[in-house]
């Protein structure tokens, strides 16, 4: 089968195009390398090194007329977002905008797309569910929740297939060690330097903390499941900061030295999401628990050389 991931040099996608590839599918990938990395692109996959915004990239999808696209290509920065909202919906909207005109004209099967938990804001409920209202207060939990608006508007209009998946907090190998979504990755990188952690707020602000692994397992499953749905992707189990620097501590086995700051603008207190309906409809379940999770990532970390400013 062919398929286009969009910034399968990132993180997440990544990870997602070796699992396609394993299953001995044809993988395009679309990144502009921006927050991407070469090292992290697999030897068998096609790299087109093309920004979503950029006619190219709609040449790409149409030329090649793939099955599937998954749509992980994003201005992915919170606080970004807060200082140059333009951009971030330069990126989010109008690159989401024009996959959805190539998928169009390409009669593309089906687009998988990731959004996040953003776009709740701060709701004050234990446990979010995917038809509670969005109330985003950033411009980034708003240019995802846009997004996603367009791609329901093109199923209803043009009858093309999509499933979105909401995503708790990401973490785990290849985590760009920036941004408040990757404080995992953060806390990491400040470990293996011997630098102090900066908490923001006082720290008892929660997360959904999800592992990479289970999110490209649930993006897999929504190749075949979940039409016209749109579902959270998450462990639905809530982990504070606190609780998250206490177990990175116990894996380190050396004092960890803690600084703590301002709450930040844009942050969110809260945020845990129910996984019900990722379990009835795409039948998954998150293999990874904070703890096994944080294991695998702490020792990949360890790993990697250390990058001093």
């Amino acid at each position: 089968m062919k398929i286009v991931v969009t910034g399968g040099a990132g993180f997440i996608g990544s990870h997602l195009v070796e699992a396609l590839i394993a299953e001995k599918n044809e993988v395009h990938i679309l990144d502009n390398l921006t927050t991407g990395k070469y090292e992290y692109i697999h030897p068998k996959a096609i790299i087109h090194s093309v920004d979503i915004r950029s006619k190219k990239a709609k040449e790409i999808i149409m030329k090649e007329k793939p099955e599937l696209v998954f749509h992980l290509a994003a201005q992915a920065d919170v606080a970004i977002s807060i200082e140059n909202p333009l951009y971030d919906t330069e990126v989010n909207v109008n690159g989401t905008i024009n996959l959805l005109e190539a998928c169009r004209q390409a009669n593309v099967r089906k687009i998988i797309f990731s959004s996040t938990s953003a776009v709740y804001g701060n709701l004050q409920k234990e446990l979010i569910k995917e038809n509670d209202d969005a109330h985003p207060i950033s411009y980034y939990g708003l240019s995802k929740w846009t997004a996603e608006k367009y791609m329901e508007l093109y199923s209803n209009l043009f009858g093309l297939s999509y499933t979105i998946l909401r995503y708790g907090n990401v973490y785990g190998p290849r985590q760009t060690a920036k941004g408040e979504g990757g404080v995992v990755a953060v806390f990491l990188d400040k470990i293996r330097k011997d630098m102090t952690l900066n908490v923001h707020g006082d720290g008892e602000q929660t997360r959904d903390f999800v592992f990479v692994k289970d999110v490209v397992a649930a993006n897999l499953a929504a190749a075949r499941y979940g039409n016209k749905e749109t579902i959270h992707i998450s462990t639905s189990n809530n982990t504070s900061v606190n609780q998250l620097v206490s177990r990175l501590a116990e894996l380190h086995g050396d004092p960890i030295h803690t600084n703590y700051t301002a709450a930040r603008t844009g942050d969110i207190k809260h945020s845990c999401l129910d996984n019900t309906k990722a379990k009835q409809i795409l039948h998954w379940h998150p293999q990874y628990t904070i703890y096994s999770g944080l294991e695998e990532t702490y020792l990949y970390s360890k790993n990697q050389p250390v990058q001093l400013p």
